[in-house]
């Protein structure tokens, strides 16, 4: 997962698995469009959760870092 630089509203991530890259939206973890299988877009949602306001932070300041794996 991560941030791009120079994106475009609303705030989002890409999650990235094999060859499928979706945006989700930063403030509820929804994807915003493409798909995803299930139970990947789950932990993605998940993960976006319990990072959100460090993924806020880093889209707003652009001073990206690596976040710990779920556990």
């Amino acid at each position: 997962m991560y941030l791009r630089d120079r994106e475009h509203l609303p705030p989002h991530v890409h999650a990235v698995m094999q060859d499928i890259d979706a945006p989700f939206r930063i403030s509820t973890g929804e994807i915003m469009e493409g798909r995803f299988p299930p139970k990947a877009k789950a932990m993605v949602k998940e993960f976006i959760l319990k990072y959100q306001n460090e993924l806020e932070e880093m889209w707003e300041t652009g001073n990206y870092r690596k976040l710990p794996p779920l556990d």
